[in-house]
């Protein structure tokens, strides 16, 4: 276990990743606020269906035009999340969100390679998004209403639930009265922590920047419990076998590509790299990343959601 931990922290500090060869220095990421087509405000009702996005489209907006005019893309994504966007054993950026990552890169730059990645906080993705610090966040970023009032999202990439992780053993059945007087462990502006905080079954809330902070915390004895989304979670006990997920998904909540409100073409463009994504069944480029990075660790995974789309 002190083992486990030891390395589970050391993956904490390691350094951002590299720009891609030719790319700007890091010292050159935080941008002036750009001049961008608006992306129309979401309907009213729209919240009834925060998923539907705008639909597909590939022209040269000035999001798509001041990408490459820089000739990076600049992405906010997490190191620490295993499978998902995590240091594998070379040191490299990997997981299922950085795949993501490259086929954006790929379709506007041409070059999946041409990525500036930003490892960001859990509470830092919206404010990254809102000052021009980076492009577009990929880091299992729960689509809802209250983040829609900041940013905007793609159709979804992949769908996840709330879950609770506990030791085995544990007392703690699920997201329940078990959780009574338990120390309860979620990241910093997340949608966890936002349950816990409108529900908590007497459980005495713990919040830390990032969600790897939390299975550190556990391991250390220092919380209970941890609640996080089942696919994240899922990642976590594949790191730990002391670990398990128990009771079941409570939400269900749906991963998208956060960016900019005001990058209406930047979001038509994802929208169409995620619908080539998708397509092709087995052999799409969505399945061979979910094989590559995630059904070790998450089987049982059928296929990426259907798009939904609002105008």
């Amino acid at each position: 276990m002190a083992a486990a931990c030891a390395l589970t922290a050391a993956a904490v500090l390691l350094p951002l990743a590299q720009a891609a060869p030719g790319g700007a220095a890091p010292s050159s990421l935080v941008r002036e606020p750009a001049r961008m087509a608006v992306a129309p405000p979401a309907p009213g009702d729209t919240c009834q269906d925060p998923e539907a996005s705008l639909r597909p489209g590939g022209l040269d907006g000035p999001a798509i035009q001041r990408i490459r005019a820089a000739g990076h893309l600049v992405a906010g994504v997490d190191q620490n999340s295993f499978k998902w966007g995590y240091r594998n054993p070379a040191g490299q950026l990997d997981g299922f969100d950085i795949a993501l990552v490259k086929a954006i890169a790929k379709d506007i730059l041409g070059d999946e390679k041409a990525v500036i990645y930003r490892a960001i906080p859990t509470s830092q993705r919206v404010p990254a998004l809102k000052d021009n610090t980076v492009d577009i966040v990929v880091r299992t970023m729960t689509i809802n209403c209250k983040r829609l009032e900041d940013v905007a999202f793609s159709t979804a990439y992949f769908e996840a639930g709330q879950q609770v992780l506990a030791p085995k053993g544990s007392a703690i059945t699920g997201y329940d009265a078990s959780l009574k007087d338990r120390r309860i462990c979620t990241a910093a502006g997340s949608t966890a922590e936002a349950a816990l905080a409108s529900q908590s079954y007497g459980s005495v809330p713990v919040s830390v920047p990032n969600q790897l902070d939390c299975l550190v915390r556990l391991q250390l004895g220092e919380v209970d419990g941890i609640i996080t989304d089942n696919a994240l979670a899922a990642g976590q006990a594949a790191q730990d076998p002391s670990i398990q997920l128990v009771g079941s998904p409570f939400t269900k909540e749906f991963y998208g590509v956060a960016m900019n409100r005001d990058a209406g073409d930047l979001v038509r463009r994802v929208n169409k790299v995620l619908e080539d994504y998708r397509s092709g069944g087995e052999d799409s480029p969505w399945m061979n990343a979910y094989k590559t990075h995630l059904k070790p660790v998450l089987p049982g995974v059928s296929g990426p959601p259907a798009p939904k789309y609002r105008d």
